[in-house]
């Protein structure tokens, strides 16, 4: 495959499948849907208490203020909770509620379980190319990572 062919294919495919994923993991809930930056934002803060909104702009390679505006969203859902950081009173700190974790929890097992179901639908040599493919997918994302940086 040239390159000019696989740089489409991984652009159109990767988003397709997230958005796939997402409106298989919303059919069914009860409770209002955890969208995926929502939901980025809440692991972020759960496996690290007290990061600050700054620091999760530049984790998820997002702008500041659209986190402030995902942190206000997750805040008056009581999902997470927002402190003024003591050594600087203009940073905020975040902190999942139990609310957060417990949604958390419930939307990864969701995701895990989709996944799993799907997977096991493919043929093992699709199985382990995909585990082939996930050291490169990684690189990929850390060489774009770093063009974000230097941008």
């Amino acid at each position: 495959m040239k390159a000019s062919a696989l740089s489409d294919e991984l652009a159109g495919l990767l988003p397709r499948i997230q958005r796939l994923a997402r409106r298989r993991l919303w059919n069914g809930l009860s409770a209002p849907r955890l969208r995926g930056a929502h939901a980025e934002l809440l692991r972020l803060v759960a496996t690290g208490p007290g990061v600050r909104v700054s620091t999760a702009a530049r984790s998820l390679c997002l702008a500041p203020n659209s986190v402030s505006t995902l942190v206000n969203h997750l805040v008056a859902e009581g999902l997470l909770r927002r402190e003024k950081d003591p050594g600087d009173g203009r940073a905020a700190l975040l902190y999942p509620t139990p609310a957060g974790v417990e949604r958390l929890h419930e939307w990864h097992t969701r995701r895990e379980a989709l996944f799993r179901r799907h997977l096991a639908g493919l043929d093992a040599d699709d199985r382990t190319a995909l585990a082939a493919a996930l050291p490169a997918l990684h690189r990929l994302a850390a060489s774009l990572r770093k063009g974000d940086e230097t941008a």
